[in-house]
């Protein structure tokens, strides 16, 4: 008798056991790209990796509802292609399957169409006298929402004379749209190298609108792989720039003179080994940092000074750029005293120029904020003849 007590509460805690949706995820994935599953991840050829993190784990009206954040690691790209895909299913394995075939058919099909060269068109890249040959792989549109009878569109082409100014020197760049519609929202957005360029959507604004009244959501995504034909020349490495980056932050937050200033200055350039690059930190930490601790809205765009005037680039055609942000990002998260921040926020030409508006409002009679205000990109000067942008 208490042997069949046994068996019978076995059964039971097997019945109530939670389903676990990462497991269940990376086990679907795993089977439907044929890698290995090890620590938490898939392992696939070529040196790609996948983790999936589960953000939203819900159960609405019977229906499961899931989001996903699938992240692909490689040594050839500087930062991971991060993917959220939102699923939902009577069941919870029916929405798992949703949204390893969202993946599957948004980033991995033009993933592993680059990685096999099938299928490349070519584009031509062409700034500052530079000039870089990429092949760019884009198939797959997901589409949730839409009618059937509806061709798709390829929403990369829509913005395909546009992206040859957003990509730079790197090996892999990849360019990811979202675009959403229900009743009177909607949402357009574009990201390369995961970071959102603000101007690079407007051109898109025309074709959502085309969908006419949507009262049931309707959303569209299309991942795109740009890979250059030659290998990547950058005499640094994104881990120098980190390096500098948080030894110019350790610094800046005690500089209480020019002469400490100039200090640091030269510890860096000995640190980095590279002039050019020690000036783009010392520049661009304070400017980021302002951006992202005062709330003023900000464009794509950087210009360079010059003797003959200014010559705009794209913020994601200067790597250290966004280096710099992911070192300023995770000093925030540290929780520096704000002492620490307005140390070097003080630094930042944005901000004087931003207080510099809001005075003069004020004499005016006005009230703005900073979220009223916005910067079309950050001008700087490199007192480098040779200066080259990588």
């Amino acid at each position: 008798m208490a042997f069949f007590n046994k068996k019978k509460n076995q059964q039971n805690a097997a019945e109530t056991k939670e389903f676990d949706v990462k497991n269940a995820a990376l086990e679907a994935l795993n089977k439907k790209l044929g890698g290995t599953l090890y620590d938490g991840c898939v392992i696939l050829p070529r040196g790609y990796t996948i983790d999936i993190n589960v953000t939203r784990n819900e159960k609405h009206d019977g229906i499961f509802v899931y989001q996903m954040v699938f992240i692909v690691r490689n040594d050839a790209f500087d930062e991971p292609l991060i993917d959220p895909v939102d699923s939902q299913g009577k069941t919870e394995q029916e929405a798992v399957d949703m949204a390893i075939q969202i993946f599957y058919g948004g980033v991995w099909h033009p993933l592993d169409q680059s990685a096999q060269k099938k299928n490349g068109q070519h584009l031509s890249v062409n700034y500052l006298g530079q000039h870089y040959e990429f092949d760019m792989y884009a198939q797959s549109v997901v589409r949730i929402g839409v009618d059937e009878s509806k061709q798709p569109t390829m929403l990369v082409n829509l913005i395909r004379n546009e992206v040859a100014q957003y990509i730079g020197s790197k090996k892999y760049y990849w360019v990811r749209i979202y675009l959403a519609k229900m009743k009177d929202k909607k949402v357009i957005e574009v990201r390369v190298n995961g970071s959102v360029c603000v101007e690079l959507a407007k051109p898109l604004e025309e074709y959502v609108d085309s969908w006419g009244e949507c009262e049931n959501f309707v959303c569209e995504k299309q991942y795109a792989i740009f890979v250059q034909t030659e290998d990547d020349k950058c005499p640094f490495t994104k881990e120098t720039v980190m390096k500098g980056a948080k030894y110019a932050i350790e610094k800046m937050v005690a500089i209480k003179s020019p002469e400490e200033y100039n200090e640091m200055t030269k510890g860096l350039q000995e640190l980095v080994g590279n002039n050019a690059l020690a000036a783009e930190i010392r520049i661009f930490i304070p400017e980021i940092l302002a951006k992202l601790t005062l709330g003023y809205k900000e464009g794509d765009a950087l210009f360079i000074i010059t003797d003959d005037g200014n010559i705009g680039i794209r913020k994601t055609q200067l790597r250290s750029y966004f280096y710099l942000q992911q070192a300023i990002l995770e000093f925030i998260n540290t929780r520096p005293p704000q002492e620490a921040v307005q140390q070097i926020v003080y630094n930042s030409v944005a901000f004087r120029e931003m207080r510099k508006a809001i005075e003069t409002a004020k004499e005016n009679g006005q009230e703005i904020k900073p979220g009223d205000l916005y910067v079309p990109g950050t001008s700087y000067k490199i007192a480098d003849p040779e200066y080259k942008v990588w």
